[in-house]
């Protein structure tokens, strides 16, 4: 039988078949360590190939082929740096989260998730959530955020699941689509879930007020389809977001801005760091790209996965 991956709690995966019929699977003990460094062998969003078994009068499935996934959104395991993690695979776009406070959303990690998303081809949308509590100057910082991002290509939304702003443009965007909600934990994702499908009902925290950040509400990815002909992802809050299975010399090119200028650079193999006549640091010093992006290049190029929660903003 084939199904599609619409849950996984580490040992057991929640499989529905085309047909709609959902089973309870797992790994078949061999697959699990075929070569596959990824702290979850099988994601949210996966096509796999399961056999029906009958233990104790209940029937489940036993995973043994997964198919070539189109594309994924992976990041550097939290407790195990030489391990992955894969967020969720087989999806048509993210969007990304951002909050200005409480919790804040630094562009560091907005960086590094769209490197990720941008070198498999995922579309990301940035949605500026809980714009209905901000006072002018956060108001105006989320503007500005918006700005840089618009600049370089990407789509930015400002969203507010308490007053309902544009909800109802985010449910245009994701209809026909399997979209995957993603960022820091306490910027409102299962919030503004229950806003475009008030029926699934998904548990939501209060910010933790000695920290001011989000708490883990969604412990595992999970796959939802929805009233309007949708499906959508919701995961668990990340902290940070390591970049991974990427070699320097490529990075520059998943900067929208660095690669347009990049032949313009005096030699092809340009990292835009001490190389002369550089086109992206003259675009740098020219005030035309932003100085938190090209600090988030430096950072992914050098490997500083320590920086993943630097405020960039201080020096804007």
């Amino acid at each position: 039988m084939t199904g599609r991956v619409y849950k996984s709690t580490g040992s057991w995966y929640t499989v529905k078949t085309l047909l709609g019929e959902t089973y309870e699977c797992r790994i078949k003990g061999k697959f699990r360590i075929k070569g596959i460094k990824s702290t979850n062998p099988i994601a949210v969003g996966d096509i796999v190939d399961f056999e029906l078994e009958t233990d104790n009068n209940k029937e489940s499935g036993v995973i043994h082929n997964i198919h070539d996934r189109t594309n994924y959104i992976v990041r550097k395991s939290v407790n195990l740096s030489k391990q992955t993690h894969i967020i969720s695979a087989n999806i048509d776009q993210v969007f990304l989260m951002i909050t200005i406070n409480n919790p804040p959303t630094l562009t560091s990690f907005i960086d590094r998730f769209l490197v990720t998303a941008n070198a498999y081809s995922i579309k990301t949308i940035l949605l500026f959530n809980k714009i209905d509590v901000y006072d002018e100057e956060t108001l105006n910082e989320a503007k500005y955020l918006a700005h840089i991002y618009r600049k370089i290509g990407y789509e930015c939304i400002g969203v507010s699941a308490v007053t309902g702003k544009n909800v109802d443009k985010v449910k245009g965007l994701m209809a026909g689509k399997v979209s995957l909600f993603s960022g820091h934990s306490g910027v409102g994702k299962s919030t503004l879930v229950n806003a475009i499908e008030p029926s699934l009902n998904i548990k939501t925290k209060q910010i933790s007020t000695q920290h001011m950040q989000g708490q883990h509400t969604t412990t595992f990815a999970e796959m939802f389809d929805l009233s309007f002909g949708a499906q959508i992802i919701d995961t668990p809050g990340i902290k940070g977001f390591g970049v991974v299975d990427m070699d320097k010399e490529e990075v520059g090119d998943y900067f929208p801005e660095f690669f347009a200028l990049k032949q313009h650079c005096k030699f092809n193999n340009c990292l835009h760091i001490k190389e002369p006549k550089c086109a992206v640091k003259e675009a740098l010093e020219n005030g035309e790209i932003e100085y938190s992006r090209y600090r988030s290049y430096i950072q992914i190029i050098e490997g500083e996965d320590e920086h993943y929660r630097t405020d960039i903003r201080e020096n804007l």
